[in-house]
């Protein structure tokens, strides 16, 4: 038996037990990133449905596993942040987005357990930029453009690629129609209802330049929620490939050569933005995110090099720049924005593996709070 057919035999037998009543108990799947950034998951069975996020218990996990803590001390803790219906198990069984928490040094007195965020908690970071007053007050949204590849088992041929070979060229891949040019739209199709059944707020999907390549827009969305939808999308596709027995890759360069990479373009606008004389604001927010180009690309995403070569629809790494609908820029102008002077910004630096949590509290540090330091930079 083949083990990449292992994934989806016995579907039907599958599903007759899924049909089985499952009685007043809930299916809990907690979600939360390992040591290297990769997704991991767990069920808990609870006796009743929770009321909000703050009823979701918090539970631990063996650190030592994720490479997240050592042997001897290997508890690891999930604090539950985002609750979504499961649109895989369906009915009232949800996924639960975590944070990562580990307990803190107990002390004389102490009744309870007491916890801070692991090392490798960006969220728990994000939290301190986007509550923050001024952030607040100016209502930051976001629409974050996923691209992602599609491979076969193997994790070397991207999927509708010859095997040992390379298909035609760039050109007619890009939003195509077509056996000949349309590789993996029924994976593409099933993320997208996945995710709406599961109340993500995808905006829309398209195939990319690339033969194999897709990608799907989520937003816009507020502060937090941005990270928190985003990541649970790049779950749900994970899981939805798992099904059809297909890879998904989000590294930012996946094909060396003369082929487009992938990115995670992020729309940007605050409410002054949105407003009539935005356009100001945008251009003073250009300037703040030009003074922290470095910072900036060295936080959006590992093997960003690979991809920002001022080639394939992208500016250079070590160089900034922006224009008005300019795709090889660092910063992309919409030319209805520029049209009526308020909107929104693209920025165009971030990989398809970079960290939402990181990208999008460091952009509203930069352009509203401004600081000398980042606390990115710690």
């Amino acid at each position: 038996m083949h083990s990449e057919y292992s994934n989806f035999l016995n579907v039907a037998v599958y599903n007759k037990y899924m049909e089985l009543d499952q009685g007043s108990t809930v299916q809990a799947e907690y979600v939360w990133l390992g040591g290297n950034g990769e997704f991991r998951c767990k069920t808990k069975s609870l006796s009743a449905e929770c009321k909000g996020v703050e009823d979701y218990p918090i539970w631990n996990y063996d650190g030592s596993s994720t490479e997240q803590a050592p042997g001897d001390d290997s508890e690891v803790y999930l604090k539950p942040v985002a609750v979504f219906p499961d649109p895989f198990r369906l009915g009232k069984n949800v996924l639960v987005l975590c944070e990562t928490i580990i307990a803190q040094e107990a002390k004389d007195g102490d009744k309870e357990m007491k916890f801070k965020p692991y090392s490798g908690n960006t969220r728990a970071r994000a939290v301190q930029i986007f509550d923050d007053p001024k952030v607040v007050a100016a209502e930051p949204w976001y629409g974050i453009e996923q691209e992602y590849t599609l491979f076969y088992s193997d994790r070397v041929t991207p999927f509708g690629w010859p095997h040992n070979g390379f298909p035609r060229r760039q050109g007619p891949f890009y939003c195509s129609v077509g056996a000949e040019n349309a590789f993996g739209r029924r994976i593409a199709d099933a993320h997208y209802r996945a995710c709406l059944y599961a109340g993500i707020k995808v905006s829309g999907i398209n195939g990319e330049v690339m033969p194999g390549q897709w990608e799907y827009q989520v937003g816009p969305c507020c502060r937090l929620e941005s990270g928190d939808q985003l990541n649970m999308s790049r779950y749900i596709m994970q899981r939805v490939c798992e099904d059809f027995g297909i890879v998904v890759s989000f590294d930012p360069k996946p094909i060396p050569g003369d082929w487009n990479g992938a990115g995670c373009h992020t729309n940007y606008s605050t409410k002054p933005m949105r407003e009539e004389g935005g356009f100001k604001v945008i251009e003073a927010a250009i300037k703040e995110l030009e003074k922290k180009h470095k910072l900036h690309v060295a936080c959006y995403g590992e093997g960003n090099d690979r991809r920002l070569t001022g080639h394939h629809e992208t500016g250079h790494i070590d160089t900034f720049s922006s224009g008005v609908a300019n795709r090889g820029c660092s910063i992309r102008i919409p030319k209805q924005t520029h049209v009526e002077k308020k909107g929104y910004l693209e920025d165009r630096r971030p990989a398809s593996s970079m960290d939402p949590y990181v990208v999008t509290a460091l952009i509203a540090e930069t352009t509203i709070l401004s600081p000398e330091t980042s606390i990115f930079e710690k």
